[in-house]
């Protein structure tokens, strides 16, 4: 098992993404605050942290935490909006101070689009110039990208054009779009049928498993995942029975992971893959139902793919129950 553990260190930010599920409230940890977070996973004897927000590099004492962490043998890594890591200098600085993974927001290569997605003119450049500082000081970089109406048609041009540009990334992540944590996501704008994003999202996976990159999907049931099952993040963590763990900097406050399912429909009934799927987030709520279709695959198939070596001892442990 490889349970990482996140850790939201301020709930402000430098943008204004039009589907943000943790928003601005204004709220930031103390340093102190910060590090027995840090004490709370090593006691849980997780593998690593990943610091987020909001936008973590509005956390202060970034470098110092970042000590913290890997002198508890917890090595951090960050997910960013790219605004503040475009000054060399700054990244450089995190990067002395033990930080060597890095995952950068990125939603479109298109300008335009990215920049009204984040509501921040010049979003992408600053990207830009963080994913050249990132390549310079040799920090491993991944991708994250939400799914949304305004890029569901050009995942796989966003892949192309950032492995042709900046060959060093090997990562990407892709998250459906969760709208339930903020209010004033307005839906109509922002969010898109699964049909949507199907073509694009195969395209886009076919072309990063054919370039020998690796890759992540979020809250998208496997019937999109194609022969791609064994890369959902929820899938993967109910074959390997990982958890992950949160401290929120809201209601919330904190919260253990150890039941990824989703909603099930009709179709889901009679699907092969329903063993191993999470199934729909927010079924008929956000997405529809009926946009479901079951897939008659071996489970075994994915849990092969997902376990590798271990398997076999799978396998055996189902023969002797």
């Amino acid at each position: 098992m490889a349970n990482l553990g996140y850790i939201q260190l301020a709930r402000r930010c430098n943008q204004k993404c039009v589907f943000c599920s943790n928003p601005d409230n204004g709220r930031i940890l103390t340093l102190e605050q910060a590090k027995s977070h840090v004490d709370d996973f090593v006691a849980r004897d997780y593998h690593g942290i990943i610091l987020t927000g909001g936008e973590p590099t509005l956390f202060v004492e970034l470098e110092e935490l970042v000590r913290y962490a890997n002198s508890k043998n917890m090595p951090p890594r960050m997910i960013s909006n790219g605004q503040k890591t475009s000054r060399f200098e700054f990244l450089k600085s995190l990067k002395d101070a033990g930080l060597t993974h890095l995952h950068l927001s990125i939603h479109s290569y298109k300008h335009e689009v990215q920049d009204y997605l984040t509501q921040t003119p010049g979003s992408l450049k600053k990207q830009i110039r963080s994913l050249e500082n990132a390549g310079k000081l040799g920090l491993t970089v991944d991708i994250n990208c939400v799914i949304n109406r305004y890029n569901a048609n050009h995942l796989h041009k966003n892949v192309q054009w950032l492995v042709k540009e900046f060959p060093f990334i090997q990562h990407f992540v892709w998250n459906n779009m969760d709208p339930s944590m903020n209010a004033d996501v307005d839906l109509d704008d922002v969010l898109h049928d699964m049909k949507d994003f199907e073509i694009s999202l195969y395209k886009a996976m076919r072309f990063l498993d054919l370039n020998y990159r690796t890759f992540r999907a979020e809250r998208i049931p496997l019937c999109y995942m194609a022969e791609y099952a064994h890369c959902s993040t929820e899938t993967r963590k109910l074959v390997k029975n990982e958890e992950r763990a949160i401290h929120f900097l809201d209601q919330k406050e904190f919260r253990r992971e150890v039941v990824f399912e989703h909603y099930k429909g009709e179709a889901c009934k009679v699907c092969k893959l329903n063993p191993v799927c999470a199934g729909l987030f927010k079924g008929d709520k956000y997405y529809k139902v009926k946009e479901l279709s079951p897939v008659f695959i071996d489970p075994n198939v994915v849990r092969k793919d997902v376990l590798g070596d271990r398997f076999e001892d799978y396998i055996k442990k189902q023969k002797q129950k």
